[in-house]
């Protein structure tokens, strides 16, 4: 374990072990291609620990968002969220494995501390795993004919699922979409709602609908989708006299998808 020197680092443990990884195992063949190729990060398939799904992260020349360029950085990505609650929070430990090849152990790091996961932070790990000089010794086993193999347990503490939020997306170059509906002879009409023809934008169906309110002689428009009206209380109004020698009405809709 003395070949490994690296900074100490609160909630951290560094050991030499003899029992493989309990939850996942990556082995790596023509490691050295990673880098000849510009590979800047392997993604392992997802696994399975605690109930929820997961991943590895290797950086093989460092991890060069955070300015390393002379240690392996290896990370834990928890994945597959899309279906938790917004409010969710995950809390786990984790020990991350790097086998010794020529004396059949591993070199793990743990965070015994524990780190929360949730929708803003999905990853945790280390930064400098191990150091490339290191790793790259062929004498001290972590790198032979070109393999190496990395390892992962992931042990969860604590759960949350509760929470209410939202999700705002803007589409970006958002294509116009212009819907005109005329309405003819309008002041002989006796129906105080009036629904459109459907039209189509964005891929759905749409139709607009016009009610004459009694009481006040103002007007409601709505413009809706799968049979779901959404009604728009609009500013302008007609009177009784404006609405005797209106003889059309034209209602232009326009959005946005």
């Amino acid at each position: 374990m003395a070949d490994i020197t690296l900074p100490q680092q609160d909630g951290f443990s560094r050991s030499i072990s003899d029992t493989p990884p309990n939850h996942y195992t990556m082995k790596i063949q023509s490691f050295s291609q990673l880098a000849k190729n510009k590979i800047d990060a392997y993604h392992s398939s997802d696994f399975e620990a605690g109930g929820y799904k997961w991943k590895l992260v290797v950086h093989p020349n460092g991890n060069e968002d955070k300015g390393i360029t002379d240690h392996i950085s290896v990370y834990l990505v928890i994945t597959q969220v899309e279906s938790l609650n917004l409010g969710w929070e995950i809390r786990a430990t984790f020990r991350l494995f790097l086998l010794d090849q020529n004396k059949d152990n591993y070199f793990t790091l743990e965070d015994i501390a524990g780190k929360r996961f949730r929708r803003m932070k999905l990853e945790w790990g280390f930064d400098t795993f191990v150091p490339l000089a290191l790793f790259n010794d062929l004498e001290k086993g972590y790198l032979v004919k070109d393999t190496c193999v990395f390892g992962a347990d992931v042990y969860v503490t604590h759960e949350k699922h509760t929470g209410k939020g939202e999700i705002l997306s803007m589409i970006k170059d958002a294509i116009s979409y212009k819907h005109t509906w005329k309405i003819n002879n309008f002041s002989t009409l006796n129906d105080e709602c009036l629904d459109s023809e459907p039209f189509n934008a964005a891929d759905q169906t749409w139709y607009t609908s016009f009610l004459l309110e009694n009481s006040n002689s103002s007007l409601l428009f709505s413009i809706s989708r799968n049979n779901t009206h959404q009604w728009m209380q609009e500013d302008t109004s007609i009177s009784k006299r404006e609405r005797q020698w209106k003889e059309q009405l034209c209602i232009g809709i326009s959005g946005i998808g």
